[in-house]
């Protein structure tokens, strides 16, 4: 357990994720571009203010990915605690983040690159070929 802090002392970060797994048991990840050695996530990220988290899921992955999906119900929540030194926006505090993930669905939309964004692609990738994978333990914990 990490140091125990006043609520005032760190800041929280809602973000949302989908897990989307095809009928040729392929799941769509997104290659996150902002560590030095990249790592492939699960579409999503931050929820802004005015969204619930499935708003947020359900944008974030159109932008990521290109597809339109649909929601099927909630995996799970995840929390990581970031000291400020392992931040990557630079700032002082410490980081509470609250990372919501959605089981979903493609309902519309073409696979594309997010431009100008967090992800450099979206790959339909083979579950069985996951674990090998240099990736972030949102991952790990929803796909393997």
């Amino acid at each position: 357990m990490g140091p125990v802090l006043d609520f005032t002392e760190y800041d929280t970060r809602l973000a949302a994720y989908v897990v989307i797994i095809d009928d040729r048991d392929r799941v769509l990840l997104a290659l996150w571009n902002e560590p030095a050695v990249p790592l492939w996530t699960l579409p999503g990220g931050g929820v802004d203010l005015a969204e619930t988290a499935e708003e947020g899921a359900v944008r974030e992955a159109l932008e990521e990915t290109g597809y339109d999906v649909a929601l099927d119900g909630l995996l799970g929540v995840d929390t990581l605690v970031l000291p400020p030194e392992e931040r990557l926006d630079g700032a002082a505090r410490w980081q509470k983040s609250v990372r919501v993930v959605f089981r979903a669905h493609v309902v519309g939309g073409d696979l594309t690159r997010e431009l100008d964004g967090t992800t450099d692609e979206a790959r339909w990738i083979p579950r069985a070929d996951v674990p090998g994978l240099a990736r972030i333990t949102l991952v790990q914990r929803f796909v393997g």
